[in-house]
């Protein structure tokens, strides 16, 4: 009898215990988002893929990417260059959700350019970004990069 008590016991503290463990796990990451800023395009290598879409009001377009273990950084830059409409991007990591970032985010009208950054490295895996018309009149054309 002794011995199932224990047992039970075990059981209970390692069912409370997952949870707490998988919980830290990924509050590991700590992204840093800010805007790019026009600087990194001179001292870094063409954004690749290129992306070329049109939206419409209240659509939304989706491109995904793969990042592998150890990187620190992954720059997203958002251009429709028409600053009458209003697009919104929000990145989603494997394990967090980022955003929403609208067209005034980065001080730049038409354009969202974001630099997401963890001293200990982004979360390896798939990412993907939707892109949202969120003010559009008619359709409007942009492009979407990353690297």
């Amino acid at each position: 009898m002794e011995l199932y008590r224990i047992t039970t016991v075990i059981m209970i503290v390692a069912t409370l215990l997952v949870p707490a463990v998988a919980a830290q796990e990924t509050e590991s990451h700590n992204y840093i988002v800010t805007p790019a800023g026009d600087t990194v395009l001179e001292d870094s290598p063409v954004f690749m893929p290129m992306n070329a879409g049109s939206i419409v009001q209240g659509e939304t377009d989706w491109y995904s990417t793969y990042v592998p273990a150890g990187t620190t950084e992954l720059i997203v830059d958002l251009n429709w260059g028409d600053s009458s409409d209003s697009l919104r991007l929000t990145v989603y990591a494997p394990d967090a959700v980022l955003g929403p970032y609208y067209d005034a985010y980065d001080g730049v009208n038409g354009r969202i350019y974001l630099r997401i950054k963890d001293s200990v490295g982004l979360h390896p895996g798939t990412w993907q970004f939707a892109v949202y018309g969120d003010r559009v009149t008619g359709t409007e054309d942009y492009t979407i990069a990353w690297r």
